[in-house]
């Protein structure tokens, strides 16, 4: 992992197309923007982790469901 400080109004580049920019600063909060191409999802940590974990618990759902048919069939 690398590990940047930078300080408000301040930005990180990714590549060529992203970039992340710090907007604002209060206590232990940091405020940040990215800019990046449309194509390119941005996504918060735990969203994702939600996300993920909803996918998975549906799709054991739907397997379990099947399985069932199978048996009634």
């Amino acid at each position: 992992m690398l590990i940047l400080s930078r300080k408000l109004n301040e930005k990180i580049c990714i590549g060529e197309d992203i970039s992340v920019t710090i907007i604002e600063i209060h206590g232990e909060q940091v405020k940040i923007g990215v800019e990046a191409p449309k194509h390119v999802k941005v996504f918060r940590q735990e969203v994702l982790n939600a996300v993920q974990r909803e996918n998975q618990a549906a799709a054991a759902s739907s397997a379990a469901f099947d399985s069932l048919a199978e048996l009634l069939t």
